[in-house]
């Protein structure tokens, strides 16, 4: 299988991916690569995708609460 090599990718960026790949339970080589071959294949993980989104959310917005007994009290009204 051959290699790739990323030069210049900055620290931030680098600490970020090492975060996901220990969440995820993976090295961060295997988390790269399994990233690669997704987007290659043009599939994409919804968990993973639903993961981003909401940490991107709440980087910007602050976590949100659970809104389950708010919306059974307005549909019990």
């Amino acid at each position: 299988m051959p290699n790739l090599l990323i030069r210049d990718v900055p620290e931030d960026t680098v600490k970020a991916l090492k975060e996901i790949a220990k969440r995820n339970g993976r090295s961060l080589q295997k988390e790269l690569q399994r990233f690669l071959i997704n987007l290659a294949q043009g599939s994409v993980d919804p968990m993973e995708a639903a993961d981003r989104i909401r940490r991107g959310l709440a980087a910007e917005y602050g976590v949100f609460p659970d809104s389950t007994a708010l919306i059974r009290a307005d549909r019990d009204r």
